[in-house]
């Protein structure tokens, strides 16, 4: 089967931050729209189910995006702020900062 170039993962973000957390993602900043379009990113979808967010992009080379983003001031500040606020890591040092969910499916 095809792949896309659509990267797709879940987490959950903590009860006692959601108010918080989808506030931020209703008015990101200017700066991390930027970042995101500069790293490559495009057709970027955060969805809400409860405290579970699905997030979806598109990207043409998602290591050098990560990596473009991992020494980005802007995306650093942001991550400090929200990943105290889901169960996981934006933490784009690590090997695998976001763990992909397979894609199983794709119609061209």
């Amino acid at each position: 089967m095809a792949l896309s170039n659509k990267y797709a993962w879940s987490w959950q973000v903590k009860e006692e931050s959601l108010e918080e957390y989808v506030r931020m993602h209703l008015d990101p900043w200017p700066e991390i729209m930027e970042e995101h379009r500069s790293a490559g990113i495009s057709n970027y979808s955060i969805f809400q189910n409860g405290t579970q967010f699905f997030y979806c992009f598109e990207c043409d080379d998602v290591e050098a995006a990560f990596a473009y983003m991992a020494d980005s001031d802007a995306c650093n500040r942001w991550n400090a702020l929200t990943s105290k606020m889901v169960q996981g890591s934006f933490d784009f040092q690590q090997a695998e900062p976001i763990k992909p969910l397979r894609e199983v499916f794709f119609l061209k």
